[in-house]
């Protein structure tokens, strides 16, 4: 029998979220902060981006139909990475997490044999984040989504311990997806923000990961990094060499930087079958996941099409497109 077709990257829209903070402070100074980072042209196409998209990102009969015309049988859906609100405070921050990880779980019990959900945690809050954790697993949920970094943490933050230890210790799945890139104003044109912004966050984010020794720490840690992970799998050559060649570099980690891409997993969402086929090399084909960004601009309608053109083996093909997320999503 082959496995079904599992979409791991794909997005649910909570209006109950952004109702929530709207208009508490630091709220403003946000969605200006999020403005400046995009430019002006960006916000303009992204209104009725969304606008279009939403019934497929709020309501579960829309969503299921452009399933069955993708030919996708399973999405895990995430929440919108708008929804992260980091600047938010304790109190504030425990309700949003809250919120969205009973939104999502009731968006997905609509249909729960095709819908399994991801939560949120707030990561600007670490003390906070074991227990946003267990309450997103306790709704059924398989696990959290984070972005690349909070402000003034990185991924590395020794702070961020309890949650990689309970994250590994439950088998829950941490789905890294940025919003957001702290380049800020230098991408503000041509969409560079998504463009470039999302790769790099990415890099960065995992290189944290790596070269801080959280993998060697939490070797049972179940990580989906978007978008391909960025720029870094097809250039770990040079941290690998980094590692090799400098004290600094090497001091963090107990292996070579690319052995550490074969215990994260990546979706397929890279829009170049060549990178796909990098992907399988540098990680495995274990280790890749389909994924769309559903059902945004930067994602794929055709995912399964965009994967067949990579040309992967057979085998190969399967294990992407279904057969590696079935093993992944599987609760034990």
């Amino acid at each position: 029998m082959t496995p079904p077709t599992i979409d791991v990257h794909a997005h649910v829209l909570l209006p109950e979220v952004e109702a929530l903070v709207e208009g508490l402070p630091g709220h403003a100074e946000a969605r200006a902060l999020d403005a400046r980072r995009n430019g002006p042209a960006a916000l303009a196409v992204n209104g009725p981006m969304i606008r279009e998209r939403f019934p497929r990102l709020t309501d579960v009969g829309a969503r299921l139909a452009a399933m069955d015309g993708q030919g996708v049988d399973v999405q895990l859906v995430s929440p919108s990475p708008s929804h992260y609100h980091y600047w938010t405070g304790e109190e504030t921050a425990e309700k949003v997490y809250r919120l969205a990880n009973e939104a999502t779980t009731a968006h997905c019990s609509a249909a729960p044999d095709r819908l399994r959900g991801l939560g949120l945690v707030p990561l600007q809050h670490p003390d906070l984040m074991v227990h946003a954790l267990d309450h997103a697993l306790e709704q059924g949920l398989l696990g959290v989504e984070i972005s690349s970094h909070a402000p003034g943490r990185e991924l590395s933050d020794p702070a961020y311990e309890p949650f990689w230890a309970r994250a590994a210790e439950t088998g829950a799945i941490l789905f890294l997806h940025p919003f957001g890139c702290t380049l800020d104003e230098r991408l503000d044109r041509w969409y560079l923000s998504n463009t470039v912004g999302q790769p790099t966050e990415n890099a960065v984010a995992l290189s944290h990961l790596i070269f801080s020794g959280v993998l060697d720490r939490h070797p049972g840690l179940k990580v989906i990094a978007a978008h391909g992970g960025g720029y870094l799998p097809t250039h770990i050559g040079r941290s690998d060499h980094a590692w090799s060649a400098r004290s600094d570099a090497g001091a963090g980690c107990a292996h070579l930087p690319s052995s550490y891409l074969k215990r994260l997993y990546f979706d397929s969402l890279v829009h170049d079958p060549h990178v796909v086929r990098e992907l399988v090399r540098v990680a495995g084909a274990g280790r890749v996941l389909l994924g769309s960004d559903f059902p945004f601009d930067m994602g794929t309608e055709d995912p399964v099409g965009a994967l067949r053109a990579a040309r992967l083996s057979e085998a190969d093909f399967h294990a992407v497109r279904g057969g590696n997320a079935t093993a992944l999503l599987r609760k034990d």
